[in-house]
């Protein structure tokens, strides 16, 4: 059997301890699969002394993972800190630098500078795999840069973002406004220490790019992402939803267009009967179409220990197999400047807003749309205890319409003089 391939792993969180515990429970099943044994000699966290419930003492320590980067004695380097900038990004490039494979599962650093680190891997002539950085345990990127390479794909669609689906399920099946759910959520630990990178999008924007990047053989552009969080969700539209047949999910779409390339990361309706529409709790899915193969569904765990470490070990059998792929399947010198489109495909809208209750109100709404050349298929006025006697909350599903059109339509509402606050719209999508 051939020589053992060492790891260094920098980051001793769940993920990190979830390697050690595949590693050492496995070892193995791994050697066999991999055809040469796959070891840890050394590892990189701030307090050696923190007990995290592994046994970590056969291994090398250090403090900085900079210096674990560099250690002759680490073939792969498994990068699970987190963090897009600071020492995630200078050990990662140092690790390439010294001609070391990388593993990470970091979906910030990938997407923020994906094209500057899949340059340095090809020009050393190593590995940078990033299985675990999209959607936990699920297999996604093997199944684009490797099942489906013969295949152009037509949409790239999906749920990546375990926390939201947890916020925007329980909201449904407990009959909780958004606010309570949210602080159950940071009760039970699911969300970042910054809310917005989950509630915001930021998260599930993220991996989008990435998987877009793959999809269309084109350099990452997060920030061409169009982002829209779920803050704005309210139980009234999650109940609503639900008696239309549909479901609200922060929904993922990367397209190719010929107006350029679409990414947007978005509350959606979805039908309710549908594979993203009876996704529970923290569970993600991708839906990949190709022009060959159709529409594939992926599900799984989006995070967690073991899902996100299994697909951490993953890459690293790649490596030990001798399994090269481009960083992004095709060579990096050879992805192209995308095009950023904002989102143009028509599609039929949830209005939901609150007029004033007085003689022509609705018809000035009405107006509004019919401007824009937006048609109206449903409208219900709603009656909720608690309600002013001035108001009325009044609920449209237009016709297909363009994006730029429902945008037009409800900036001009304001000017009616009998909205009150803000309108909502929400796309509903087909899948």
């Amino acid at each position: 059997m051939s020589a053992p391939l060492r790891l260094g792993l920098a980051g001793l969180g769940t993920v990190g301890i979830g390697v050690v515990k595949i590693v050492q429970a496995q070892a193995e099943l791994i050697a066999a699969r991999a055809g040469r044994p796959i070891q840890i000699t050394a590892v990189s966290a701030r307090d050696p002394q923190k007990n995290r419930d592994a046994d970590l003492s056969g291994y090398a320590w250090e403090t900085d993972p900079v210096a674990l980067a560099a250690r002759q004695d680490v073939d792969v380097f498994i990068e699970v800190m987190g963090g897009h900038d600071g020492p995630a990004k200078a050990s990662t490039e140092v690790a390439l630098a010294s001609g070391k494979h990388v593993v990470s599962a970091n979906k910030a650093l990938l997407a923020h500078h994906g094209q500057a680190l899949a340059e340095a891997a090809e020009r050393n002539n190593v590995a940078l795999r990033f299985e675990a950085a999209v959607a936990g345990g699920i297999p996604v990127i093997k199944a684009l840069t490797e099942g489906l390479a013969a295949n152009r794909i037509k949409r790239v669609m999906g749920v990546m973002n375990g926390t939201c689906n947890y916020i925007l399920t329980r909201m449904q099946s407990a009959g909780l406004p958004y606010d309570a759910v949210f602080e159950e959520a940071r009760q039970l630990g699911y969300l970042e220490a910054d809310p917005n990178l989950d509630v915001g999008g930021i998260d599930a924007g993220h991996k989008l790019s990435l998987l877009a990047a793959i999809a269309y053989g084109t350099r990452v552009s997060f920030d061409a992402v169009e982002l829209e969080g779920i803050g704005k969700v309210s139980i009234d539209d999650i109940r609503l939803a639900e008696d239309m047949g549909y479901r609200i999910k922060l929904l993922g779409v990367a397209q190719m267009t010929g107006r350029g390339l679409e990414q947007r990361m978005t509350p959606c309706l979805v039908p309710a009967d549908s594979p993203l529409g009876q996704l529970q709790g923290g569970t993600n899915m991708v839906v990949l179409e190709g022009d060959s193969v159709g529409q594939i569904v992926l599900r799984g765990p989006g995070a967690g220990m073991g899902p996100t470490a299994s697909a951490v070990m993953a890459d690293v059998l790649d490596i030990a197999r001798g399994i090269r792929v481009p960083t992004f399947g095709i060579p990096a010198d050879q992805l192209a400047q995308p095009t950023p489109a904002t989102s143009a495909t028509p599609a039929p809208y949830y209005l939901r807003m609150t007029l004033l209750d007085k003689p022509g109100a609705l018809a000035k709404i009405a107006t509004c749309l019919g401007e824009a050349g937006i048609s109206i298929d449903q409208m219900r006025q709603l009656h909720r205890p608690g309600d002013r006697a001035e108001d009325a909350v009044v609920l449209i599903v237009t016709h297909k319409a363009a994006p730029a059109d429902i945008a037009h339509a409800t900036s001009q509402f304001a000017a009616t003089g009998v909205l009150v606050g803000q309108a909502v719209a929400i796309r509903i999508e087909a899948v």
